[in-house]
């Protein structure tokens, strides 16, 4: 019995890890000042959330990358506009990027 409880604990705990991970990721991106510009599914002034996921999908370091662009802001990438930067922390702009990979 005991066996059989270790894994199901282990597994509840990682869903409940999982939701408030995303949930923190996209209170971010409701009070931060992305929506001004991306929507998750489609191009607005910049592209959607999920076309930045499917780029830059299984690309090592990619977390990293899309923090640095959120926090200092990126030129060329996606067309003429630039990003700006935004006023967020190193660790907002990487809660950020990883709930943006996780968008299917």
């Amino acid at each position: 019995m005991k066996k059989l409880l270790t894994p199901i604990f282990l597994l509840i705990t990682l869903v409940f890890v999982t939701s408030a991970f995303a949930s923190e990721g996209e209170a971010l991106y409701k009070r931060k000042p992305c929506a001004a510009c991306h929507t998750i599914d489609n191009k607005m002034v910049g592209p959607g959330l999920k076309e930045v996921a499917a780029k830059n999908a299984g690309i090592e370091g990619a977390v990293d990358v899309i923090a640095s662009h959120i926090k200092n802001g990126s030129s060329g990438l996606w067309g003429p506009i630039p990003m700006p930067p935004n006023a967020v922390t190193e660790e907002e702009a990487k809660v950020l990027a990883e709930w943006i990979l996780s968008l299917k």
